[in-house]
């Protein structure tokens, strides 16, 4: 399917591109700072099985597959890029998936249309208002016990100094040129629970998106293959990744994937 659509941002060089497209034009395709297997976790807590499912921002796609496959009653991605929401479409055409073409907190959907909502690694890169406003579409979109399940960058620990937080926060802002805002579990857990939710679930994990191990475990052999052959043929492609690699690491204590699955009360 790679070669049959263009990537969002292929336009711009790999020098400009946001960070988590340029990861997708070296051939990575879980872009989701806890892995594939911290979102598999997170999907099983929903409980998407025959629901009505809302995703927020898919992306290239990976997680829209599983929620397809999974036996849900209906899948409805909000996706904005032209570029992705044309990958996706492909995607969940088959199992009468649809995408609509929208901003996540200006979807254009009823309300209470939804029992479960998913949204990964998209709030992270929202400012404190954007992120409020999508969450209350969220809550908007579900029905009463219905559940918001997201999976995004933590800071850790809780007690994190603030001016280190806030160097943290600028730094991964200028490597993935994107303004990268992730909080603590803690301000994830207030977030939603100020817009009315109940946390009922959550998970970590190592924010390792670069590590071989992971990738590995994400992309499979082939895949991390494909992705060394991309990076060794673009010298541009290539710094950007090792810049974002450096940074990673040398924060490795100080971030980690979260999801949690928050559920609207009942009426």
């Amino acid at each position: 399917m790679d070669s049959d659509f263009s990537l969002p941002q292929a336009e711009r060089s790999a020098r400009q591109a946001a960070g988590h497209w340029i990861l997708a034009r070296a051939g990575k395709r879980v872009l989701r700072p806890g892995g594939l297997r911290l979102t598999v976790r997170m999907l099983h807590a929903a409980h998407i099985q025959g629901k009505s499912v809302v995703e927020f921002a898919p992306g290239l796609g990976r997680t829209a597959k599983l929620i397809v496959s999974s036996g849900v009653g209906t899948y409805t991605a909000v996706e904005q890029d032209p570029a992705a929401a044309k990958r996706v479409e492909s995607i969940v055409a088959a199992c009468r998936g649809k995408v609509i073409r929208a901003k996540a907190q200006e979807s254009g959907l009823p309300d209470a249309c939804a029992d479960v909502v998913v949204g990964e690694a998209m709030l992270t890169m929202q400012g404190e208002k954007t992120k409020e406003q999508i969450v209350s579409e969220a809550y908007r979109l579900l029905k009463p016990g219905g559940c918001y399940a997201l999976h995004e960058l933590a800071l850790t620990p809780e007690e994190i100094d603030p001016e280190f937080a806030a160097d943290l926060r600028r730094q991964l802002a200028e490597t993935i040129r994107v303004n990268a805002r992730p909080l603590t579990a803690r301000e994830w857990g207030a977030l939603l629970e100020n817009a009315g939710f109940i946390v009922d679930w959550h998970a970590a994990a190592p924010m390792a998106l670069l590590s071989v191990k992971r990738n590995i475990a994400d992309e499979g052999i082939l895949g991390v293959l494909k992705i060394m052959r991309n990076l060794l043929r673009d010298r541009e492609l290539r710094a950007r990744v090792l810049q974002m690699r450096a940074l990673f690491r040398r924060y490795r204590r100080s971030l980690e994937g979260i999801a949690i699955v928050a559920r609207k009360p009942q009426e």
